[in-house]
């Protein structure tokens, strides 16, 4: 494993719920992070956002790491959940909170 290989492991398993995206959560630098930002802290949960933009080795190795094209990726409990379209989708379904709390991460609306 790559050393970003190996940062991006160590973020998805330490941390309950991931979101690698565009800018941080306070200042989202593109419209896709921003939404599934707003989704996130609209259902309450605590998660970590990690910045693509800080490195292009991070910017390739998310995309390598998770066989997906885009950002932002949400992770919850060390698995890839999806990007912005799934979670929009997930969420009107409400299924990412259920997801969520199958997997005993805590959410406000819950």
């Amino acid at each position: 494993m790559s050393g970003i290989n190996e940062f991006i492991d160590n973020e998805v398993k330490s941390n309950d719920v991931v979101l690698f995206m565009k800018g941080t959560p306070g200042f989202p630098q593109c419209g896709f992070s921003g939404q599934v930002v707003q989704i996130l802290d609209y259902i309450g949960v605590d998660y970590k956002g990690v910045n693509i933009l800080s490195s292009n080795e991070l910017r390739q190795g998310i995309k390598d790491y998770s066989n997906w094209p885009t950002i932002p990726q949400l992770y919850v409990k060390g698995e890839f959940v999806g990007g912005c379209d799934i979670i929009r989708e997930m969420f009107q379904a409400g299924e990412l909170q259920s997801l969520l709390s199958e997997k005993g991460v805590a959410t406000k609306a819950a």
